[in-house]
């Protein structure tokens, strides 16, 4: 059984399910592998305007599986050290990856998020969550640091330092009233509404057209490391002109001039 499925529920959307429900979807280094390689496909896929990561049953991520995880794929370390920098490595360059994609990645965030899975729900660009979400950076609950697969520089500029360092500092658990709260996710559902709502935000979304999405995606991400404003505004102006001129825009100013849809080409 495949520990990632891709599948397409509906026109232009890409659904990612983590596929290992008994173990609350935890993270295997096979589970990493076919992630990757789900994405590598997404990424050149025209059809595919929005993607949808969420969990098979109960949960969406409960991190690493501690019990079994398995090596990295690669270079066959022998050292303890090596091997385990290896591991770290191949996991924590999924949300680079994630932020590299082209189409905006929303989390339906449908149970249990921690360690590794509350990484993969800060790396997504829009984020949803179900009324039994919980949440944790969880690593430090274990004995090591809570700075683990970019929950450092992400999380504080999702929620603020503040916010961010007494959850990073106490690794406590908490649910989907609070992130919705301080700002981590959008909404919180029903679960049973939740992909409902993640589809329609994805309808939103698929409204714009898809150079405009992929540019805005881009440069807000870019934005978030740029250390002034004028580089973020020179980077906005490059965009702008570079989406002025392109096909998507062309046909959206036809379709508002003549009173339709869109339809863009993939």
């Amino acid at each position: 059984m495949a520990e990632v499925e891709l599948s397409t529920p509906r026109d232009g959307i890409a659904l990612v399910t983590l596929n290992r429900p008994d173990k609350l979807n935890a993270m295997t280094s096979e589970m990493v592998s076919q992630l990757h390689d789900t994405l590598d496909a997404i990424s050149v896929d025209r059809s595919v305007r929005v993607v949808i990561l969420t969990g098979a049953g109960r949960g969406f991520c409960a991190g690493l599986d501690l019990g079994g995880y398995g090596d990295a794929p690669g270079f066959a370390w022998n050292g303890h050290m090596e091997k385990g920098l290896a591991v770290q490595k191949h996991i924590a360059s999924l949300i680079p990856h994630m932020r590299s994609l082209p189409q905006p990645i929303i989390a339906a965030v449908n149970g249990a998020a921690s360690g590794g899975g509350f990484a993969l729900v800060l790396g997504s660009d829009v984020r949803l969550c179900a009324q039994s979400a919980k949440f944790n950076a969880a690593f430090i609950r274990i004995g090591l640091s809570a700075c683990d697969i970019g929950t450092s520089w992400l999380l504080p500029r999702l929620i603020g330092a503040s916010r961010a360092q007494e959850l990073m500092l106490t690794g406590r658990l908490f649910h989907s009233d609070e992130a919705a709260r301080i700002g981590l996710v959008v909404e919180s559902y029903p679960d049973d509404v939740l992909m409902d709502a993640a589809y329609a935000k994805a309808d939103e979304i698929m409204q714009n057209t898809p150079i405009g999405v992929a540019l805005t995606k881009e440069g807000m991400w870019s934005a978030l490391e740029i250390p002034g404003m004028q580089a973020a505004i020179d980077l906005e102006n490059r965009q702008q002109i570079m989406a002025t001129f392109s096909d998507d825009a062309r046909e959206m100013r036809r379709a508002k001039s003549e009173g339709r849809q869109p339809r863009f080409t993939a």
